[in-house]
């Protein structure tokens, strides 16, 4: 693979999800495995993943209503189910809620991965995906209204170019954002004057932060920026089923 692909695996099996993440890592993914959906929707808007294997039947919350978060914020990462459930009417509810593919057990680890490849190939084409809706730390960030949200205090309108950088850096979480990819990205040119246009709003967007000390842009030297969101603060499973 060309990139090293980020897999939400949840599974309440400890063996098996145990199983599945250490074969998953062996094939070169980068695994992070929840032992119950209510894990999962915590994490999911908090970290970018490429693919999701879900569980169905799990405590707290299953993985049908699991996947309807998912596909709420993001119409477009594959998810794969993984369950016993084998009645038609199970699996047409599965591909109802938003899944790419609904594989039984017990099931090959091979067959698996094979399917994993096919869904893959079919949707890493395209470059990191803007989300509808992004959790940052005690931030609520609406992509599609343009609206920055702290808390329960009035929502911060932003403004298209800060709307815009806000929701990349966002889509590159924890990693590095490139300055060029940027400029290109949304000023369609990487010259001095845009440069600079383009640092006055990363400061507005630091000002708008500031308030949690969790999230933060960092500058990275000669290549770009990061927009740093410390894992200790995750959203409450009472309000992300609100949105």
């Amino acid at each position: 693979m060309a990139k090293q692909i980020r897999v939400l695996l949840c599974e309440d099996d400890e063996s098996l999800g145990g199983l599945l993440r250490d074969f998953f890592d062996a094939k070169g993914y980068n695994t992070t495995l929840f032992h119950n959906g209510e894990e999962a929707i915590e994490n999911f808007g908090k970290n970018r993943f490429d693919l999701c294997i879900l569980d169905v039947m799990m405590p707290r919350v299953d993985g049908y209503a699991t996947a309807e978060y998912i596909r709420r914020i993001d119409e477009e990462v594959p998810i794969i189910f993984l369950t016993a459930k084998t009645l038609k009417e199970d699996v047409l509810h599965g591909f109802s809620v938003g899944a790419d593919d609904y594989i039984r057990k017990p099931f090959s680890l091979d067959e698996l991965q094979a399917r994993m490849e096919v869904i893959l190939r079919r949707t890493q084409g395209s470059d990191h995906k803007i989300m509808s809706y992004y959790q940052l730390g005690k931030f609520f960030f609406d992509t599609q209204s343009q609206l920055l949200s702290y808390e329960n205090e009035e929502p911060t309108k932003l403004t298209t170019k800060e709307n815009s950088l806000l929701a990349l850096l966002c889509a590159y979480a924890n990693q590095t954002l490139e300055r060029s990819y940027a400029l290109q990205r949304i000023w369609e040119n990487d010259n001095y004057f845009n440069a600079r246009s383009m640092d006055v709003y990363i400061t507005k967007l630091r000002k708008l932060l500031k308030r949690d000390p969790s999230v933060e842009i960092k500058n990275v030297h000669g290549k770009g920026y990061r927009l740093s969101i410390q894992s200790d603060e995750q959203p409450r499973a009472d309000e992300i089923k609100k949105l």
